[in-house]
């Protein structure tokens, strides 16, 4: 029997269909969908509605015209989106360089105590915004916080001054805020970075004298860019979707004079109105799109662009 003939004789094996994992990822298909998938779509689609004689009407790209057409609606929407790029410019420049060095002290081998440090870090990640908004107001309480008290034991209590009350240091107050209570998340996704690093690369690099800093900076931290790409595509998002902690602190007027006012802010006050201000859904589903925009803009630039050139990196 010839080659040719066995290998005519060779019957292909049928893999068979693995249809359960398609059962196991249903449920979370659906509750994704329910959650996120159909709110977006309906949030896209009424931004192109405005209601005209008491009925919903298409009215095409009209409210985006009135959005930075008209005189109020951009001042506004300019205001929030310009405090917005302000509050996460503060977070990449202070939250996650302190965060990237925080894990490198906590990735020290004979650092002592490196459990608790780590959870100590970690707590403020884990409490309701509620709690934390209301405990720096009353630290920074210029009549009964414990701010100006502890930068008096210090003998720098001349540096006081009610930072949430003023127009030009609110933001810049309820962005440290932010950065006190999530700095935990970059140093544990850097501190896991560091750890992956496999031993092999260590020990080359000291067989040719490269320790301490130096090592750090030469050999460590080209091999995180990844996961730093990483936190910092999270902190984008987590920024322009930010609302919860500027609406404790300084409540949804944003104040003082709209100087915290940020994008979740505006949306909200417009959504569902606030005080002698009624909601408008159409102008709200077009903020938000707005919002949705900006951030499908960030998300493809690093994916496609950023994330390329940090693969080079990867080991």
């Amino acid at each position: 029997m010839s080659e040719t003939d066995n290998t005519a004789d060779i019957v292909p094996i049928r893999r068979a269909v693995r249809w359960y994992i398609f059962v196991f990822m249903l449920p979370a298909l659906i509750v994704y969908s329910a959650v996120m998938v159909l709110p977006l779509i309906e949030t896209l689609r009424l931004s192109l509605y405005n209601t005209v004689d008491g009925q919903p009407a298409f009215v095409g790209l009209a409210n985006f015209k009135v959005l930075f057409g008209d005189a109020r609606w951009a001042r506004d929407f300019w205001n929030a989106l310009v405090n917005n790029l302000i509050f996460f410019a503060i977070h990449m420049c202070v939250q996650n360089p302190i965060g990237v060095a925080l894990a490198a002290l906590l990735s020290v081998p004979k650092l002592r105590g490196v459990a608790f440090y780590r959870t100590a870090m970690f707590l403020p990640t884990l409490l309701s915004f509620v709690i934390v908004g209301f405990i720096w107001k009353l630290i920074l309480s210029p009549i009964w916080g414990v701010a100006p008290w502890m930068l008096d034991l210090i003998g720098l209590k001349f540096l006081f001054a009610p930072w949430l009350g003023k127009s030009g240091s609110a933001l810049i107050a309820v962005s440290l805020i932010s950065n006190w209570q999530y700095i935990g998340i970059p140093m544990m996704l850097i501190y896991a970075a560091l750890l992956s690093i496999p031993e092999e690369v260590i020990e080359a690099a000291e067989c040719d004298g490269i320790t301490g800093w130096a090592q750090f900076w030469k050999i460590k931290l080209p091999l995180i860019l990844p996961a730093i790409g990483i936190i910092s595509i999270l902190t984008f998002v987590g920024n322009f979707n930010a609302f919860d902690l500027v609406y404790t602190v300084q409540g949804a007027l944003a104040g003082p004079d709209m100087s915290t006012d940020i994008l979740g802010t505006l949306l909200y006050r417009t959504f569902f109105g606030f005080q002698l201000q009624l909601g408008d859904r159409s102008m709200g589903a077009t903020i938000a799109t707005v919002m949705f925009l900006i951030i499908l803009a960030g998300v493809s630039l690093y994916l496609f662009v950023i994330q390329r050139r940090m693969r080079r990196y990867q080991f």
